[in-house]
């Protein structure tokens, strides 16, 4: 149940972080506002999934982000007046996006990745106590 609440805690800290890069992006170097939102946006993704699934292994979780981040990135070729409605708020747009950007893959990837590596260095960490 540790281990669960840690991931928990770790989406909520990655959430934080996530509106802050979007809310003063302005203020932000012009590489972290363009890219950092989307690569935290995956990284939160990864620890859910870890969080409900936390005795799979990180590979297995790593997976499971990104096809779901790709597949919220290859549902936005998805027009319908519906969803577009959905996507014109400000929760929609953060969750589902706006339209697809072939760099969002890159960035999901990358976010993904790195949870990933820094979720093994902290498990191998704590197990080796």
């Amino acid at each position: 149940m540790k281990v669960k609440i840690s991931y928990i805690i770790a989406v909520f800290i990655v959430m934080v972080i996530g509106l802050c890069s979007r809310t003063y992006a302005a203020s932000l170097p012009v590489f972290v506002a363009e890219h950092f939102g989307d690569a935290l946006w995956a990284s939160m993704i990864y620890f859910g999934v870890r969080a409900v699934w936390s005795d799979k292994s990180f590979i297995w979780a790593g997976l499971i982000s990104v096809v779901f981040c790709f597949g919220i990135e290859f549902s936005q070729f998805y027009q319908a007046d519906w969803i577009k409605g959905i996507r014109s708020t400000k929760l929609g747009s953060l969750v589902l996006g706006r339209g697809f950007l072939t760099v969002d893959l890159v960035r999901y990837s990358a976010g993904i990745l790195l949870s990933l590596m820094v979720d093994w260095y902290f498990r191998k960490r704590l197990a080796g106590r």
